[in-house]
């Protein structure tokens, strides 16, 4: 008998021969499997229990003790019905009306469902059949479990942005419906400088709905990890440039803005659009949220979180407002933060940090020397593989 028992709950392991797998790949015992890999079951993420033929509990370890709140001792050696007493969400109890050990013998397992411990705590439950040959008797049970914590997480993150959008979207397609239905009721009633009063609201709205829409697209991409980047030179320093004029041009004073570079800058491969879309959202928070002169500063960077000599170019931009809170400073770059009440659907910074490490640089935030916030983001400027290759 090969003992390999510790402190994580594995009881005593089937004889040695026992540890090669049987039936289909990846069929071996469990335990024994994760020490030839040189792995303890305390240090699998996810709680695993291991069940023997005779359905008494063998494996037990620390994330199933978390989660299910019994003790590793407490349940090795029990059948696993009293270990781990699982029921459906309608009440009924879990083991018995599965039947692991009997019923049809070509079932290979029960996928993962939400069940309920005692106490009505719910868990994610899924279940492997471990047979000797195809058709075999049930030669071991193994259960993973996991919390549903992080389920909660995301479905609360999804109500809140399907909350958020659905408010986003009611004020701008609310006036948009009122003034044409108004337009197409009551055209002669108008003036010509009322119809396009109107009109003009409601190619504003439009816009409003149309970047809604864009920010959604941004995240569904980039939280699935799909957000594509065409790479090409970029002038970081014209593209500020233009951002500024746009602004001065829509009325703000000149003086507000100020554009530090150091030179020599190395030359930049990134995405234009989406760097564009980086400086904009930055600049825009920056000119709506905070005070005074508006400072952008490009210059070389090192990035540190890279291989040694990796360069970079490092655009900070900072003004002179209130600044963040410190207490809100890890929030800045999650959903739906907003730094004041002036506007904003809350994704802006969620984007930028995104589009930023999507191009494998950096993004932070911190209060600037005239105390108002400091965005400084960092882009490796390296060529693609392709033409360093060349």
């Amino acid at each position: 008998m090969t003992n390999v028992r510790t402190s994580g709950g594995v009881a005593d392991a089937a004889p040695a021969a026992d540890a090669a797998p049987h039936g289909s790949p990846g069929q071996g015992a469990p335990a024994q499997g994760l020490a030839g890999l040189g792995l303890h079951p305390d240090e699998l993420p996810d709680g695993l229990v291991v069940a023997d033929e005779n359905g008494r509990v063998t494996c037990f370890n620390a994330a199933a003790a978390r989660i299910t709140a019994v003790r590793p001792d407490e349940a090795l050696g029990r059948s696993l019905e009293s270990a781990l007493p699982l029921e459906d969400l309608d009440g009924r109890r879990w083991w018995p009306m599965t039947d692991p050990y009997g019923g049809l013998t070509t079932r290979v397992g029960q996928p993962e469902r939400s069940l309920l411990l005692p106490g009505g705590r719910e868990v994610l439950v899924s279940v492997r059949y471990v047979r000797e040959r195809p058709a075999g008797p049930v030669r071991r049970l193994v259960v993973q479990l996991r919390g549903t914590d992080a389920r909660r997480r995301t479905e609360r993150s999804h109500a809140e942005l399907i909350a958020t959008v659905a408010h986003e979207l009611r004020s701008p397609l609310t006036s948009v419906k009122g003034f044409t239905a108004t337009l197409l009721a009551k055209w002669e009633r108008f003036t010509d400088d009322q119809k396009r009063l109107m009109l003009e609201t409601v190619d504003a709205d439009a816009d409003r709905v149309t970047r809604l829409i864009a920010e959604l697209l941004d995240i569904s991409r980039i939280d699935s990890g799909r957000l594509e980047l065409r790479r090409q030179p970029v002038d970081v320093v014209a593209a500020v440039r233009r951002h500024v004029q746009a602004y001065t041009t829509a009325g703000h004073r000149p003086d507000r803005f100020e554009v530090k570079v150091t030179a020599p800058l190395p030359a930049l491969w990134a995405d234009p659009d989406k760097v564009d879309q980086v400086l904009g959202n930055l600049l825009e928070n920056a000119v709506r949220h905070g005070e005074g002169r508006v400072t952008i500063e490009v210059a070389p960077a090192l990035l540190t979180a890279r291989p040694e000599g990796t360069e970079g170019t490092a655009i900070t931009v900072s003004d002179e407002g209130p600044g963040i809170p410190e207490e809100s400073m890890s929030r800045v770059f999650t959903r739906f933060w907003r730094g004041s009440k002036r506007g904003g659907t809350g994704l802006g910074l969620y984007i930028v940090k995104g589009i930023v490490e999507a191009h494998g640089g950096t993004i932070t935030v911190e209060r600037a020397a005239c105390g108002g916030a400091r965005f400084r983001f960092t882009l490796p400027v390296g060529a693609p593989a392709f033409l360093s290759q060349a």
